[in-house]
């Protein structure tokens, strides 16, 4: 079968387009090609600037919060101590031998126990050494004021055995627990909170449960005051975590955060 010299041109035609075309359509892929790379690490950069600048913020929180438990201590605790050692030393009557011994014994009691006190603040002023001791360690510090105050009970019960996140989720999990913490105290009436902390399938589990009011979870993110609801999934998503809030009015309210060991 012979080739016409038209179909020939034409063969060559085609051939000749084809191979200026598959350079452009190279030349477009690999210009696509790095778009997308350059976006991707572009969008990396600014994921990590977000995080660094919402850990920067997590930490000044978590500082803020110290220095509030620092300054109702303060006021409550150690001024009251305090005071009381004044009245008792200015009703210290020299003549009376028996009398003078027992109030100073009662101001020597007073004076260690505000020394304690005052340790125990210095210990919680370094809040980020306190959580680099360890979360479960760090959350029980924490509710040991809780505690102290005697308006709840408190039970707290975690693994031994808890695998270590690295600093950055640590410091954003244990602020996300002073928040609900914080939450609970002010809104939910609640006289029993219990945290669990422990750890499933790769993963840190913290779940906090308290016996107060309870709320409309979809009503409560859907207006303005669930800001601090969004704010804990948000902060529990930048950290490849999950926050789950369950609540039924009436009948208290379960939150729990979930955070990937790696």
């Amino acid at each position: 079968m012979q080739i016409s010299t038209k179909e020939v041109i034409s063969l060559i035609g085609l051939t000749s387009v084809i191979f200026l075309i598959a350079p452009l359509f190279l030349i477009l892929y690999v210009l696509s090609y790095n778009r997308r790379k350059k976006q991707h690490r572009d969008d990396t950069i600014l994921m990590q600037k977000n995080f660094e600048t919402e850990l920067l913020k997590t930490q000044m929180e978590v500082q803020e919060q110290t220095l509030k438990t620092v300054a109702y201590d303060l006021h409550d605790n150690i001024g009251q101590l305090l005071s009381l050692t004044t009245i008792t030393l200015s009703s210290v009557d020299v003549t009376d031998t028996q009398n003078t011994a027992e109030k100073l014994a009662l101001v020597e009691d007073l004076t260690l126990r505000s020394i304690k006190e005052v340790k125990a603040l210095s210990r919680l002023l370094h809040g980020e050494e306190i959580v680099s001791r360890g979360l479960a360690s760090a959350i029980d510090f924490e509710l040991e004021w809780l505690r102290r105050s005697d308006k709840f009970e408190v039970v707290f019960n975690y693994d031994h055995d808890l695998t270590q996140l690295d600093n950055a989720k640590e410091t954003i999990l244990f602020r996300l627990f002073q928040e609900i913490i914080n939450n609970i105290i002010q809104h939910a009436r609640a006289t029993a909170i219990h945290i669990n902390l422990n750890q499933a399938n790769g993963s840190c589990i913290l779940e906090i449960t308290d016996n107060g009011t309870g709320f409309n979870v979809d009503e409560a993110l859907s207006r303005k005051s669930g800001m601090g609801l969004h704010n804990m999934v948000k902060r529990s998503a930048m950290i490849n975590g999950t926050a789950n809030i369950r609540s039924t009015p009436g009948k208290g309210s379960t939150i729990t955060i979930q955070i990937p060991n790696l």
